[in-house]
């Protein structure tokens, strides 16, 4: 699922209001409402972590939903990847 849908599905059910929502991370609700709608692409990372942080959940599904790397992920990449094929080389498929 997109971020946007995906943000929204997770904030409605912490039972919060966009507004409140938006304000409590310092942006505006009109932003966040384009994102939650899929007009806009998902923002910078700092605001997808203070998403997070807000709603009590992990990081690392926030950056998958917006298909992106987690920061601290970015300057890996190279070993990322290498895991990633190391890993897939041993599953059965």
């Amino acid at each position: 699922m997109a971020f946007g849908p995906w943000i929204r599905g997770e904030r409605e059910k912490a039972d919060i209001s966009l507004k409140e929502f938006a304000q409590s991370i310092g942006i505006s609700q009109a932003y966040w409402s384009r994102i939650e709608r899929g007009l806009e692409l998902a923002p910078k990372d700092s605001l997808i972590i203070a998403a997070c942080v807000r709603l009590g959940l992990p990081t690392d599904r926030a950056f998958i939903a917006a298909q992106r790397l987690p920061p601290d992920m970015q300057g890996d990449l190279e070993l990322a990847v290498s895991v990633y094929r190391e890993f897939k080389s041993r599953s059965p498929t």
